[in-house]
């Protein structure tokens, strides 16, 4: 049994609509996560939903629940990444979103670490990877708790809010302390 205050779970088809109702808010998206477009297809994540759990071999997305009241606090998703054409150099790449009530309290970092941890133990990538503007300082100290090492500047690889940014770029390996 885990002490931790936050636990990842498969989404469930009954949460749709709350899933819809963050995507479609730029307050719950938050500055760095607001690119200026519509929300995915979500028609599509229902379908999906149907099916089972938003997972497969190539990406998948995973709700932020508070474990003192099962209340969702967000989402954590991941995507294969390619270094090469063997199956060894993949990759995940993943990315965060709370909402803002569970922002600054820790709960980032705790979720990534247990996303990496996940990924890890079910897959068999060498390296989970994540990016975030240079100016989300939160998120980079989230990162960094997470036990994630930072590698250096994507300069101009985002564009969000009608303008390119750098992004500062992290990384934990399968055999990090």
């Amino acid at each position: 049994m885990s002490d931790l205050p936050i636990r990842l779970r498969d989404v469930t088809l009954a949460e749709a609509g709350m899933l819809d109702g963050w995507a479609s808010s730029p307050e719950i998206r938050g500055e760095f996560n607001d690119f200026g477009q519509p929300p995915d297809n979500r028609a599509e994540i229902r379908e999906a939903l149907a099916k089972g759990p938003l997972r497969n071999e190539r990406n998948g997305e995973m709700i932020v629940e508070r474990v003192s009241d099962g209340v969702p606090i967000g989402l954590v998703s991941w995507h294969e990444v390619h270094y090469g054409p063997p199956p060894a150099s993949r990759a995940w790449n993943i990315g965060i979103s709370l909402i803002p009530e569970a922002r600054g309290h820790g709960y980032g970092g705790l979720a990534q670490g247990l996303l990496a941890d996940e990924l890890f133990a079910t897959t068999d990538a060498n390296r989970v990877e994540a990016s975030t503007d240079v100016d989300n300082l939160a998120e980079q100290r989230a990162l960094e708790k997470a036990g994630f090492v930072h590698e250096g500047i994507q300069r101009g690889a985002q564009y969000r809010a009608g303008t390119y940014h750098d992004l500062v770029t992290y990384s934990r390996l399968r055999d990090d302390p």
